[in-house]
């Protein structure tokens, strides 16, 4: 468990839409985070972790301005996990819930990974590298496809540009007015899933980022202001995909495909 220094207010971040759990609590300036693998432990982990994080900021639920959760697009078990603790919590403790989209988490952990850890992006010169105004946020979404979203930052925003989808590797796209002037950063768990089959207009620096808790918590302030908590029962995840999992045909089809192309890859087996 890591403590760092965020803004005020007192929320409670959950973020499990990948094969990471982030969790998050926030009492007026201080932040405790906790991070750890995810997937299927991740539902058995997830409330005993929240109980040791609110312990440690000594706060009680009904404190809360909100319980935040990331609400996909991201793994389906993950996305339920995360909205069945955030309903619980908060219908049991009388807080709204706060939904934050995964994708817009992941541009903003980049911006964040740029502005404070100094990480190298376009140059050989991470100190003198600019902080990225435009990202193409983009996760791995199983079954040989990714969602993407692109977002721009300005004067303290983030404004969604293009919104989240279901995306092949090869026919990756981005905004139109993204093709010339101001280049852009790609930030997402991907790149190294579908190394070799992006398009070849696709030249973007590529930024390893996940959407996280403590991302959640930088993005929670403002959605709070624009009045998009929810009461808990009104709580959703986000899905933009109906089909969650492929057959026994299409598995053993991409997996003869993996081996005939040999494109690096998840494990086929």
């Amino acid at each position: 468990m890591s403590r760092t220094h965020t803004r005020t207010h007192h929320w409670l971040a959950l973020e499990t839409s990948t094969d990471t759990l982030s969790l998050a609590v926030m009492r007026g300036d201080q932040a405790w985070v906790h991070t750890s693998a995810g997937g299927a432990q991740a539902s058995a982990q997830t409330l005993p972790q929240i109980q040791i994080l609110m312990a440690h900021a000594g706060l009680r639920y009904a404190e809360l301005d909100a319980v935040v959760f990331g609400r996909g697009p991201g793994a389906f078990t993950g996305l339920r996990t995360a909205c069945s603790v955030a309903q619980g919590l908060a219908f049991g403790a009388d807080v709204p819930v706060l939904p934050v989209d995964t994708l817009l988490a992941v541009a903003e952990e980049a911006r964040h990974i740029a502005l404070h850890a100094a990480l190298e992006l376009c140059t050989a010169d991470a100190v003198s590298t600019p902080t990225p105004t435009r990202v193409l946020a983009v996760l791995d979404a199983r079954m040989d496809q990714v969602y993407v979203a692109a977002y721009e930052h300005t004067q303290g925003v983030w404004h969604c540009v293009q919104e989240a989808a279901v995306q092949n590797p090869e026919t990756l796209s981005w905004p139109t007015h993204w093709h010339a002037g101001e280049p852009f950063i790609a930030a997402g768990n991907a790149w190294g899933i579908y190394a070799g089959r992006w398009p070849a207009a696709f030249t973007a620096a590529q930024v390893q980022a996940l959407p996280t808790a403590s991302a959640l918590l930088r993005l929670a302030p403002l959605a709070w202001a624009q009045g998009l908590a929810v009461p808990a029962e009104q709580a959703l995840p986000l899905y933009i995909r109906d089909k969650v999992a492929q057959t026994t045909q299409e598995r053993l089809q991409a997996k003869q495909q993996a081996l005939a192309t040999d494109v690096p890859g998840r494990p086929v087996a």
